[in-house]
């Protein structure tokens, strides 16, 4: 279970999250290794991956050492 909570400046009302990026796409797959796996905005963001061991971000992927598709970056 992947939870993601809103989070609003109190005063101005922006939304926290500025950029939400599809990777892979039906027609083009992007898969990476354990060893590749990718830095959004130098740990400050996260990214979506579907594993052999079930979706999860790239920070739990890294822990547990294993690859997959990258579906999406949110920063």
């Amino acid at each position: 279970m992947i939870k993601i909570a809103l989070k609003y400046h109190p005063v101005t009302k922006i939304s926290a999250i500025n950029k939400l990026e599809r990777i892979s796409k039906p027609g083009l797959r992007r898969y990476v290794g354990a060893d590749e796996l990718p830095r959004v905005l130098n740990g400050l963001g996260i990214a979506i991956m579907s594993t052999s061991q079930g979706v999860m971000t790239n920070k739990e992927a890294r822990k547990r050492n294993i690859g997959g598709e990258v579906l999406c970056y949110i920063s």
